[in-house]
C-alpha cells in the first residue's frame, strides 16, 4: 500500500508540473529546466519548419504545438527513451524503475491539451497573464510539483538521470549538476530566433522560485523538533507519548544542581507538525511540567528519514 501511495503522489505531482508547462511557460515561449525544457526549446525552434502532413498528423493525436513545431511530447519522450537506456546500464535498473514511471507520466500528461480541456468546460479562455507573473507562477507550482514527487522517492528523469550520472563518476554534487545543466539549457533559449535577453530572464527567474519552492516544501515536511521534559510525572508522560503520539521516548538520569535531587528526563524527537500533540499530552498529565523544545537539522533512522 505504501508503494501504491508513492506511485500515485508521484502521478499527481507530475501532473501539477505539466499545468505549470502548460498553462503557463508555453503560451509565453519561456524555457524552463530539465528535458521539458529542452523539449520546448525544440519546439520552439522548429515553428513552421514541419510539412503540413506532419502538423496535421501530430494534430490528429491531440498533441499541442507551438507555431506548429515539433510537439513537446514527442521531444521529451525521445530524450528520455535514450536517457534511460544509459541509465538502466550505469545506474542499474532498481534506480531508473522509478524513473520510467516518471517519464511515462509526465508524457501522457504532456499529451493532453489542459487550456482546451479549460475552455470547453468553462466556455472561456484561460486567462493569459504577463510574462513575469507566468513566470513566478510557473516556479510556484513546479516546485510543488516535483516536492511532490521528489518526497515519494520519485523522478521526472531527464536531468536528473544526467546527474546522477555525472555524480557517480565525478565528485560534483547533484544539486550542482543539475543547476549547471538547467542554466545551459534555459540559456540556450536566447539564441531562438526572435528570442532575447527577457526569454533567458524569465526563464532563469521560474527556475529560482523553482528552486528556493522545493526547499521549502521538502524541508517543511522533513522539519522535526526534539523535546526535553522535566515532570515527577515522567513516567505517565512516556507511556502516553508512546501510545497516543506512537513516538519513541528515551528516559534520561539527571540531578538537578540547585536542589541537588536526582530527576528524570523525557526526551521525543518528532515532527514539528506533530508537536501540538506532544504539548496537549504533557498539558494534560502535568500542566506545570518543565519543557524543553528545539529544531533539528536532520533525524535518521526509523519513523524519519533514511
Amino acid at each position: 500500500m505504501k508503494a501504491i501511495r508513492e506511485y500515485v503522489m508521484i502521478a499527481v505531482g507530475l501532473l501539477i508540473n505539466t499545468l505549470a508547462w502548460n498553462l503557463f511557460l508555453i503560451p509565453h515561449e519561456v524555457a524552463g529546466g530539465g528535458a521539458t525544457g529542452i523539449a520546448a526549446i525544440v519546439m520552439y525552434a522548429t515553428k513552421g519548419l514541419l510539412p503540413d502532413k506532419v502538423q496535421a498528423f501530430f494534430s490528429m493525436l491531440g498533441m499541442e504545438s507551438v507555431g506548429g513545431g515539433i510537439p513537446i511530447t514527442v521531444t521529451f519522450f525521445a530524450i528520455n527513451a535514450i536517457l534511460l537506456i544509459a541509465s538502466i546500464k550505469i545506474l542499474g535498473f532498481q534506480f531508473s524503475i522509478r524513473s520510467i514511471f516518471g517519464v511515462l507520466c509526465l508524457t501522457i500528461w504532456l499529451w493532453i491539451p489542459f487550456r482546451d480541456l479549460y475552455f470547453n468546460f468553462t466556455g472561456e479562455p484561460f486567462p493569459l497573464f504577463d510574462p513575469f507573473m507566468s513566470s513566478i507562477m510557473a516556479g510556484l507550482i513546479l516546485g510543488i510539483g516535483m516536492g511532490l514527487a521528489f518526497t515519494n522517492n520519485g523522478s521526472s528523469g531527464g536531468t536528473d538521470i544526467i546527474a546522477k550520472i555525472i555524480n557517480k563518476y565525478r565528485t560534483i554534487t547533484l544539486g550542482r549538476a543539475l543547476l549547471f545543466t538547467d542554466v545551459m539549457i534555459i540559456c540556450s533559449s536566447g539564441f531562438l530566433p526572435g528570442a532575447g535577453i527577457d526569454r533567458v530572464i524569465y526563464g532563469l527567474i521560474t527556475m529560482t522560485v523553482t528552486s528556493v519552492t522545493l526547499d521549502m516544501y521538502i524541508n517543511g515536511i522533513r522539519q522535526s523538533v526534539q523535546f526535553f521534559i522535566f515532570s515527577p510525572k515522567y513516567s505517565e508522560i512516556a507511556d502516553t507519548i508512546t501510545q497516543k503520539a506512537h513516538r519513541g521516548v528515551t528516559i534520561l538520569n539527571g540531578q538537578g544542581w540547585f536542589s541537588k535531587e536526582n530527576i528524570k528526563v523525557v526526551t521525543v524527537v518528532t515532527r514539528k507538525n506533530e508537536s501540538i500533540q506532544i504539548f496537549r499530552i504533557i498539558n494534560e498529565i502535568d500542566p506545570k511540567a518543565f519543557i524543553s523544545q528545539s529544531s533539528v537539522i536532520g533525524v535518521y533512522g526509523k519513523g524519519f528519514e533514511n
